[in-house]
């Protein structure tokens, strides 16, 4: 392995060449690519499996299918996104073509994190890879597995002065955040964002950081309870409630709070059985650490378990658990869950929601379970979140055709097909000039040319 300043420089000297800037290559390398995941599927799902206990089911639908759909995407589309747009031009620089050209950043830091280690890394990989970028991975080290497999892969794919893996601890990724990079693309904790985004300001480094936050799910009395308690069991507790967009806590109206919660107990014993800790559908915490930090909100005083809560950290085992909620002091709330528990809080009217959902940052993600239009339209407007679902949760990150982003604390930029192509990308405006004419009304002298200026104006 090189060591990171030689990488670097490797790297900006394959750029220099232009080679990545040539879309046949890049569509080459992308479809290497393809091929290559294709033929690694067991792997990536034992792999998976072996860092804690992704279901391969989980780890089919949720990771190596959502890249696959990347891939057909951008080796479908790429020489569409390239090419040129032309906009509308302006009259004051009459007669003219205007268009957009996009452009690689060039030197691109990309930091993965662990809930989904092979998606998070291939996802925005595919994207830079498509705008003309090179490329330096740092995957999770929390998932070694994975991490190693990822950079097998690479290794085997990419000429390495183009994509590179890296591996290693936070020591690792500081030393990458210390170089200067230009673009760096982030997924992981509001926490470690702020470093990110501290380091990217030093050079002036554009950057995405795909964050998290306090995720609320709210059910309206309108609600279809069966079928709303079904999906919100299957988007809390798919990976073990460790993923950056599960629904971090309920408000369910007065109204259905019984029979909502008897819903979702029957539904969590559909899904994962009498003993979710027996069930081959249920994944693990991810560590130690994790572990004992979910375990503190456990034993808070000012919870109530309703379902679940029981734990075993010999195999880092923690039960599908609902809790009852009435101060927004217990420890739960006052921090992102990232875990198989979901804080149940009761509401009655508009401002109660306000008044709750309000007293937390921006979250990434927002859920409203509802058959009333007004409710859902008024919710829409009112609370600022980056991205969501009405009567679902999860689905909107795994439609190629949306951006995937945060606002404020939850993350800044967005990603997913076309828009992952234009975030690795510069976008160059260009003004084609005519010469066969030159209105004189803007050079100096300017005697007695302001008034046609005003007069101007008001035409157009």
């Amino acid at each position: 392995m090189k060591n990171i300043p030689q990488i670097i420089t490797d790297q900006d000297r394959f750029f220099a060449t232009g080679r990545t800037k040539n879309i046949a290559y890049r569509k080459r390398a992308l479809v290497r690519l393809r091929q290559k995941i294709k033929q690694q599927q067991s792997t990536i799902l034992e792999a998976l499996e072996k860092d804690f206990g992704k279901p391969s089911f989980e780890g089919y639908a949720t990771e190596y299918a959502l890249v696959i759909q990347e891939l057909d995407l951008a080796i479908k589309e790429i020489w569409k996104w390239q090419q040129s747009k032309k906009v509308p031009s302006s009259i004051f620089n009459f007669p003219s073509s205007d268009y957009e050209y996009y452009e690689p950043y060039g030197r691109t830091l990309l930091i993965a994190p662990w809930n989904y280690p092979f998606q998070l890394v291939f996802g925005p990989l595919i994207g830079a890879i498509a705008a003309g970028n090179t490329v330096v991975i740092k995957p999770s080290e929390l998932t070694p597995v994975t991490a190693s497999l990822i950079n097998t892969i690479v290794t085997e794919v990419f000429d390495q002065n183009h994509i590179s893996v890296v591996e290693g601890d936070k020591e690792v990724a500081q030393a990458l955040l210390k170089e200067r990079w230009d673009y760096i693309f982030f997924t992981g904790s509001v926490k470690v964002g702020k470093i990110v985004a501290k380091a990217a300001a030093k050079h002036l480094t554009p950057l995405t950081l795909e964050l998290g936050g306090k995720s609320p799910c709210v059910v309206h009395s309108s609600a279809k309870i069966e079928q709303a308690a079904k999906r919100v069991v299957w988007g809390k507790f798919i990976n073990a409630g460790q993923t950056c967009i599960a629904p971090d806590y309920l408000l369910v109206h007065q109204d259905v709070q019984s029979a909502f919660i008897g819903a979702m107990r029957k539904y969590i014993q559909d899904f994962y059985g009498k003993d979710p800790k027996k069930s081959p559908d249920y994944a693990r915490i991810i560590n130690k650490d994790n572990f004992e930090r979910l375990q503190q909100m456990l034993d808070d005083p000012l919870i109530e378990i309703i379902v679940g809560g029981t734990t075993d950290v010999s195999n880092l085992y923690i039960a599908p658990t609902l809790v009852a909620v009435d101060s927004l002091e217990a420890r739960c709330m006052s921090e992102e869950i990232f875990g198989p528990i979901l804080p149940i809080l009761t509401y009655n009217t508009k401002e109660d929601l306000e008044v709750i959902i309000n007293s937390f940052e921006k979250p990434l993600s927002a859920y409203v379970f509802s058959r009333k239009r007004r409710f859902t339209t008024w919710f829409l407007r009112q609370f600022a979140f980056g991205g969501g679902v009405i009567n679902d949760t999860l689905i909107h990150f795994i439609n190629k055709n949306l951006p995937f982003g945060g606002v404020g604390h939850s993350g800044m930029g967005n990603y997913h097909g076309k828009h992952s192509f234009r975030t690795f990308s510069h976008t160059k405006a260009i003004v084609k000039r005519a010469t066969w004419i030159d209105i004189p009304v803007r050079y100096a002298p300017y005697a007695n040319k302001l008034k046609w200026v005003q007069r101007f104006m008001k035409w157009f």
